[in-house]
């Protein structure tokens, strides 16, 4: 449910855009949809973006459209958004625990083909009463711990007899491995990155020829994210990539390091928090309209796009400073700026629109309708 009017309306200036609100620059957008399509044409891994990303049915579709096999939510709530945006293809890539959410995916699957992980029997016993009460089949995916140490199983007996649990539950598939590595997609050179999902294919291989040893053919491995997908892709190993982040680029994936030691410059940053300056009481500072409610700072504080003489230096609740670093700058009271989020994620989640800008002027408005979507 969108809680708020838009902060604009197409056609409208982008100087007339009121503030904070969360921009996407079309032109960067359209390119880096285009750019992880290509980069994976050669490979046989298909693409599954996550969706907690943009949070937004009308973005999963074009992603699909551009090649993608179907999304990932990490909620039951995202993933109601989905599908009731008409997508038909979503993988929950988490442990869903409760009564009524499982009531909820089992309601999805009627209309969409909904998968789910485990990494214990007490998952896949609630999966398959759940379904057997909604008449529905669940795929579900074993989660591997590939060395991130959060969920997930270690190749082994225990692996092996929650495979046999789905085989043995009715109202269950088992569809393969989820092996995602989150922490790698923030190592910042190319050698910590590779290292990290060497580890992770090792593992996978061990948990596949375990199952494979025991007669448990594995559909799919799932995983990768935008930091690393091209590891994954050249393994041979991964079936589905999860990549989210892509689509908008934010400050954290751009200290990521390429092969020259320089950052990565393989996506562009579609994705800005804009903001108005309402107080310059100061020659050397100058205060915005987005504080913490607009621009979460678990990453680290945003980036003043095009504007290399002028940081934000901190937060409160609804106001950044900013620190001027040209005594002689001509910002003003009234000046708009754009923001690149430390976090894209977290970033999306406090808004209720992207404002679609191409050419300084406002294309198009897109509701992010799962945003705040936690259960």
């Amino acid at each position: 449910m969108i809680a708020t009017i838009p902060p604009a309306q197409i056609g409208m200036p982008l100087a007339e855009v009121d503030t904070p609100a969360l921009l996407i620059d079309l032109d960067a957008f359209e390119y880096n949809l285009a750019k992880m399509q290509n980069d994976l044409s050669d490979s046989h891994a298909r693409l599954r973006p996550h969706a907690k990303t943009h949070k937004c049915p009308l973005i999963a579709r074009l992603q699909i459209d551009c090649g993608a096999v179907g999304v990932c939510c990490q909620k039951a709530g995202e993933a109601e958004e989905m599908v009731f945006g008409g997508i038909t293809d979503v993988f929950i890539t988490n442990e869903v625990v409760g009564t009524q959410k499982l009531k909820r995916i089992a309601a999805l699957a009627r209309q969409a083909r909904i998968a789910v992980c485990a990494d214990d029997a007490v998952h896949v016993t609630a999966y398959d009463e759940a379904a057997r009460a909604g008449q529905v089949t669940l795929d579900v995916f074993i989660e591997l711990d590939v060395g991130a140490n959060r969920c997930g199983l270690d190749p082994g007996e225990n692996l092996l007899e929650l495979a046999r649990q789905i085989q043995r539950s009715p109202n269950l598939r088992f569809a393969g491995l989820q092996a995602y590595h989150g922490s790698a997609q923030h190592r910042r050179t190319p050698t910590e990155r590779r290292s990290a999902i060497e580890f992770a294919v090792s593992r996978v291989k061990e948990a596949k020829a375990l199952l494979g040893h025991h007669g448990f053919p594995c559909p799919t491995v799932s995983g990768a994210g935008t930091g690393t997908y091209l590891i994954e892709a050249a393994s041979g190993v991964y079936d589905e990539l999860q990549a989210g982040s892509y689509i908008f680029m934010d400050v954290d994936y751009a200290k990521n390091l390429g092969e020259d030691g320089n950052p990565l410059d393989r996506f562009q940053h579609s994705l800005f928090v804009y903001t108005t300056v309402i107080s310059r009481s100061a020659p050397d500072r100058a205060v915005v309209d987005a504080g913490h409610k607009a621009v979460p700072l678990d990453s680290g504080l945003p980036i003043v796009s095009e504007m290399k003489d002028v940081e934000f230096v901190r937060a409160s609740d609804e106001h950044g400073k900013l620190r001027l670093n040209n005594p002689a700058s001509s910002l003003k009271i009234g000046d708009k700026l754009k923001l690149i989020p430390g976090h894209c994620d977290p970033t999306v989640n406090l808004f209720d629109w992207f404002v679609g800008i191409r050419n300084n002027r406002v294309e198009t408005l897109w509701p992010i309708t799962a945003r705040g979507a936690m259960r």
